[in-house]
């Protein structure tokens, strides 16, 4: 499974005295440089502080390009931490539940503090181009609150630490699986040997699979009767073979180990430890800290 690329939300510097300086495009702007539009504005509604997080409808351009969306969907956008002067994090704070803003970062000032291919690739240096944060707040979870909930996620994931390898013995014997795991506690269930070219470094392989948590619960899937089943599904998505280099295009430990040398047209399932997966820190929000995962893969094509 292909690691997904997640884009952040880029944070800013500290508070500053506002300065309403007016712009032909309906901005106004801060000492720091950030420029700011509160399109809708609730005065009386709990405003922003360092630390906390907030809730809402946030969209994402540069210049006319979109690069992110909740949909209009309410989610948790961005914690208000300082980064760098003239960004996000100011604007931040000047913001109310109930308030719809628009901030705008100047693009040649976010280019210092990136690396260089970080950048949108239609940027270009001294155009006067700007990164867009359309916000609309509906709700804060504050800095306590917040702490409150990391502490209790920590504990839950020492707890499913400590659990895991009981847990892996469990689904071991339920399923009555009789391989041999690695030294690393990688199992490879073959269900059908095949014959065609075997899985090497630099090869291009083709496979369907489907990815479950140790209960059932399906997080990925390239066959849609199986995504079904599961929370991912989604009736936009196209379900197709997933093709990728081996060695360039990296994917999770236990599944490189796991199809390395197998031949085109084996079906074969994957029992893979924490370690050799998303370990301590999980991925998204529906594979948790410390969890097996557990892969049905069909190899369709080595080339």
């Amino acid at each position: 499974m292909k690691q997904m690329i997640k884009m952040a939300a880029i944070a800013v510097a500290a508070t500053t005295m506002m300065v309403a300086c007016g712009s032909k495009d309906g901005f106004e702007t801060t000492e720091q440089g950030l420029h700011y539009r509160f399109d809708k504005q609730n005065s009386d509604g709990q405003q922003v502080q360092d630390g906390d997080v907030l809730v809402g409808e946030m969209t994402v351009r540069f210049d006319t390009m979109q690069l992110f969306t909740t949909g209009g969907k309410a989610t948790r956008i961005a914690q208000a931490t300082p980064s760098f002067p003239g960004g996000l994090y100011e604007g931040l704070l000047m913001m109310h539940v109930g308030d719809q803003a628009v901030f705008a970062i100047e693009a040649d000032s976010l280019a210092k503090y990136l690396q260089a291919g970080q950048m949108p690739p239609t940027y270009e240096p001294g155009k006067g181009m700007r990164l867009y944060y359309e916000i609309n707040l509906q709700d804060i979870v504050t800095r306590e609150e917040f702490a409150s909930e990391q502490s209790r996620y920590m504990q839950d994931a020492q707890q499913r630490q400590s659990d895991e390898p009981a847990e892996i013995a469990a689904y071991v014997k339920e399923h009555g699986i009789t391989a041999k795991p690695t030294a690393d506690g990688l199992y490879v269930i073959v269900v059908k040997k095949g014959k065609g070219a075997k899985v090497a470094t630099g090869k291009e392989v083709s496979v369907n699979y489907t990815g479950h948590l140790l209960d059932g619960t399906i997080f990925d899937s390239s066959v849609e009767s199986d995504a079904r089943r599961g929370e991912i599904y989604n009736a936009e998505r196209k379900y197709e073979p997933m093709t990728y280099v081996v060695g360039r295009d990296k994917l999770i430990d236990g599944w490189e180990q796991g199809v390395m040398g197998q031949p085109a047209g084996t079906v074969l399932q994957l029992v893979i430890p924490s370690q050799l997966a998303y370990g301590p820190r999980g991925a998204g929000n529906l594979i948790p800290p410390y969890s097996p995962l557990v892969f049905d893969i069909e190899i369709l094509s080595v080339k």
